[in-house]
């Protein structure tokens, strides 16, 4: 775990990186011109081979020549600087530097609003690895982040419990299916919370039957490993508003009877990216000491081929009392989400957010960068939506179309779980809209931009905890003065 710490002004600190800002056309940013007045008039034609000249994303190192530092990193901010380039300008730095040590920098100083917290998150992300299972890890040997000039602690201790939060959901993410059967997750969701304040509450097989979470119970009859439902709940002292999060906890994706082809399957131990991030942002929340009440919901379980599995055709009734006709059982994770979808309804909250990696079909209408947004209403939309922004979270608001409500209707039972091939992320949407009803709600599709494909600034291959700090801004959005 890197540490972070204040430190003294550039010149009096030491280290074995320096990193500092560049704006376009080699405008220096805080702390480059002393710099690179020490490094001396050769720094001009350096850059100049290594054709660095500012733009965003780009970075160059130097011997630290002259100077208190082994070697000096210029990063590129491009023209102007917001939030989100001061995220992805750190975590270039990180995997610049990620063999040094002790790193000092004064990208903090840039004058943007949280540029501390943004500094420390795109850092600390970009330095993340995910070794658990290697023999012999090539992690990042970086492990210390000194803020040159000194920083606000609390502006530090956020930046590094976001990072935190987020790093957890990657983790939960990136481990491997045999390694986080639902109880095991279970019991990681309250070791991160529960030390923070949160009550944690967790449903075993019995238990979800006891409370009719008929969905859950239905995609894990194929299962071994039985499931699991995990309430956490955070009640802070001051609070006047609640914030409700559903996560889907799918810890292994078959697809069921309705089975997936081998290539399908491959990444499906990323399939409770959802839950991991709703955990993640949970234990952030409480950490920040956010005057909100948040209930905190994760389904979670395999969807497997056992003999008992559910058929296609089957007929289960959802805790809510709806029952639902099950066509397609790789369209399972709406299934589970309709049991917490209710459960969260029945506290009557000021907003219930579910989020889920639910469907090919928003990254084919999105791509793999942007999630979609279904909401109950445009209020509510413009809320997460402004929430995603400020947390440098890519999100689009899409149709909750009612006319295409019929095609969920079902011959046997009050509602089926497909609609066929078109549209098929807003039937989704509006599969889960009937476990909330009238409530305040929205639908964050994640299938895209929960994991990546290759590595860049501070998103890294594997499991990228998108959607934490959105949900983490959606309770701050709701906390009490």
């Amino acid at each position: 775990m890197i540490t972070v710490s204040s430190g003294e002004a550039l010149l009096d600190e030491s280290g074995d990186a320096f990193v500092v800002p560049v704006f376009a056309d080699l405008t220096w940013g805080p702390g480059t011109a002393e710099i690179a007045e020490q490094l001396g008039d050769w720094l001009e034609g350096e850059l100049a081979a290594q054709k660095f000249t500012g733009k965003a994303g780009k970075t160059a190192t130097v011997p630290g020549v002259g100077t208190n530092y082994g070697r000096i990193v210029f990063v590129g901010l491009g023209d102007e600087a917001d939030t989100e380039s001061l995220r992805q300008a750190a975590g270039c730095a990180a995997n610049a530097t990620s063999q040094s040590e002790r790193v000092v920098t004064t990208l903090h100083t840039v004058d943007i609003d949280g540029a501390t917290s943004a500094v420390i998150l795109g850092f600390m992300l970009g330095a993340y690895s995910f070794t658990e299972r290697k023999s012999e890890p090539e992690a990042s040997v970086t492990a210390e982040l000194v803020l040159a000039g000194g920083a606000q602690e609390d502006e530090i201790s956020r930046g590094e419990i976001l990072a935190g939060a987020v790093s957890f959901a990657r983790d939960m993410v990136n481990e491997p299916a045999n390694h986080k059967r639902p109880s095991v997750l279970a019991d990681r969701f309250r070791a991160v919370t529960e030390p923070h304040g949160v009550t944690v509450t967790v449903y075993d097989e019995a238990g979800i039957v006891d409370e009719r979470f008929g969905g859950l119970a239905a995609v894990a009859q194929g299962a071994t490993n039985p499931p699991r439902m995990v309430v956490m709940k955070y009640s802070p002292e001051g609070a006047t508003k609640t914030v409700a999060l559903v996560g889907k906890g799918i810890v292994f994706d078959s697809g069921g009877l309705s089975i997936k082809s081998a290539a399908g399957m491959e990444t499906m131990k990323t399939d409770m990216s959802g839950a991991a991030a709703v955990a993640g942002a949970v234990s952030a929340i409480a950490r920040l000491g956010l005057k909100v009440n948040i209930l905190g919901i994760t389904p979670l379980t395999e969807n497997m081929t056992g003999g008992a599995a559910q058929r296609p055709g089957d007929v289960f009734t959802a805790r809510n009392g709806s029952t639902v006709e099950v066509l397609n059982t790789d369209a399972e994770g709406r299934l589970v989400l309709a049991d917490g979808l209710a459960l969260a309804a029945e506290a009557n909250p000021d907003i219930v957010v579910d989020v889920a990696t639910l469907t090919g079909a928003c990254m084919v209408a999105l791509g793999k960068d942007i999630a979609g947004v279904w909401a109950s209403d445009d209020e509510v939309a413009a809320t997460i939506t402004s929430s995603a922004s400020a947390a440098g979270e890519k999100f689009w608001h899409m149709p909750l179309e009612q006319d295409y409500r019929t095609l969920l209707d079902s011959d046997i039972a009050d509602i089926k779980n497909t609609a066929g091939r078109w549209g098929g992320a807003i039937t989704a949407a509006l599969f889960l809209h009937h476990f909330v009803g009238d409530q305040p709600w929205a639908h964050l599709d994640i299938a895209g931009p929960a994991r990546a494909e290759k590595a860049r600034h501070y998103i890294k291959k594997g499991g990228t905890g998108f959607g934490v700090r959105t949900m983490v801004a959606i309770a701050q959005a709701h906390t009490a003065e």
